[in-house]
């Protein structure tokens, strides 16, 4: 399973695997009611590099994204369901309208969005 950690400690576990060698991928988005599709997607974004970070958008940028009357689980509970995926190393919960400043915190390999 994998942990769901704050910034600081993904930004610090990043920069550890990076040094011991490994590779980093990083995906994101809401996540709200997990489905088949989410687990394609960060199943093969977790083929692009040793260590997958996942990003969950938290509940204000989710009602941002989606409307009035979502997000349909709490932010905590859909890192806790993505965690919960085998291929998943790490979880991140993130409250900015994009994933941009994460980003540039955490400097991935690669950033894996979208099955296409």
């Amino acid at each position: 399973m994998g942990e769901i950690l704050p910034r600081h400690e993904i930004v610090r576990r990043a920069q550890a695997d990076r040094a011991a060698g490994r590779t980093i991928a990083f995906a994101n988005g809401a996540f709200d009611l997990l489905h088949v599709g989410h687990v394609r997607y960060l199943e093969s974004a977790a083929l692009e590099a040793d260590v997958l970070v996942v990003a969950v958008n938290d509940d204000e940028s989710v009602r941002g994204l989606k409307g009035e009357g979502r997000p349909i689980m709490k932010a905590e509970d859909r890192a806790e369901l993505v965690a919960a995926l085998r291929c998943v190393d790490y979880v991140v919960i993130f409250p900015e309208p994009t994933v941009g400043p994460l980003l540039e915190a955490l400097r991935p390999d690669v950033h894996c969005k979208g099955t296409d």
